[in-house]
């Protein structure tokens, strides 16, 4: 009898033990009663009716859906071989238990589909430099289908577009070629461009040194005006202290006379053969003549009487011998 106490005492502990949940964190915890919908549970420790209810744990984390790679025929007809990944979180357990019987198998092939349609609408080029583009418009249309089911799909990522391997030739055939065109244009516009820039140099060397000449040739000549304006000036103002000496000393015809005398044998010890003697000088001899006269009625000196003497003496006797 006490064994069957016992065992009726275990019993009954293990049925209310059953009864006891522990809900986590990152879970929400979806209680049946009788196969019926009841009531969502928070996290925490929670107790059910054992038999009559049961309760499902939903993991309310983000998770990944590998989606298994595909080959997908592009717009221009190439076939390349598309993997991606899918980022969501459920935002309704309830929805998630009972509006899709496998939410993974759902989603990967909902992805797949997207994929062959959003990869068909676009060129091979396209489709490999485009991933954001595609990622955009796949995730948009996974969220919208998933939205009925409780899952917020936050982001779509490919992981790889492979073209077929002669395709990839080519492309790597093209790029070679793209980038040997682009290096001959670039050195084609650097030897463009060190060719105006040694132009360009020759030209400002040739324009200073233009400028520097002009420069040089205005200073000189800036040096000989000074140095003539210099002398002019000097001979101006010599002639002045001459002209007023010769006021202030007043001289007297005879002297002017004795004076152009001597610049005119001044003239004459040149070399010319040939000696012209202006009109003016007319009235300079009429002054030496004026001159010669005063002269003659001057007293001579001892030694010029003597001299006028004998002078005079010596056509007398000459004139006898004539005679």
């Amino acid at each position: 009898m006490g064994i069957i106490v016992a065992f009726l005492v275990c019993l009954v502990v293990i049925i209310v033990l059953s009864g006891i949940r522990i809900v986590r964190p990152w879970e929400r915890g979806v209680v049946e009663f009788l196969g019926r919908y009841s009531r969502t549970v928070n996290p925490g420790l929670r107790i059910i009716i054992p038999i009559f209810e049961r309760m499902r744990k939903v993991d309310m984390r983000e998770q990944v859906v590998d989606v298994p790679p595909q080959e997908v025929i592009t717009k221009d007809n190439v076939v390349v071989t598309v993997d991606a990944v899918i980022y969501f979180e459920v935002t309704d357990p309830v929805k998630v238990l009972y509006n899709v019987a496998n939410f993974y198998v759902a989603v990967t092939k909902l992805a797949q589909t997207n994929l062959r349609n959003i990869i068909g609408d676009l060129q091979l080029d396209e489709s490999l430099t485009s991933r954001e583009k595609i990622n955009s418009q796949l995730r948009a249309i996974l969220d919208e289908a998933t939205d009925k089911w409780g899952v917020r799909v936050t982001r779509v990522e490919l992981q790889r577009i492979e073209p077929p391997g002669d395709v990839t030739q080519a492309m790597h055939r093209q790029m070679k070629a793209e980038r040997d065109r682009r290096a001959a244009i670039l050195e084609a516009e650097g030897v463009k461009q060190s060719e105006i820039l040694k132009a360009e140099g020759h030209k400002q060397a040739a324009i200073l040194k233009a400028e520097g000449d002009a420069e040089a040739i205005r200073k000189v000549a800036d040096a000989e005006k000074y140095k003539k304006i210099a002398i002019a000036e000097g001979e101006a103002e010599a002639i002045i202290k001459v002209f007023e000496s010769i006021h202030k000393g007043r001289p007297t015809p005879q002297l002017v006379a004795i004076k152009y005398l001597e610049a005119l044998r001044a003239i004459a010890d040149g070399r010319a053969s040939k000696v012209f003697i202006p009109y003016e000088s007319a009235e300079a001899l009429g002054a030496a003549g004026a001159l010669r006269e005063i002269f003659k009625d001057l007293p001579p000196q001892d030694g010029s009487a003597q001299k006028a003497q004998t002078q005079g003496a010596k056509p007398q006797d000459t004139g006898e011998e004539q005679g």
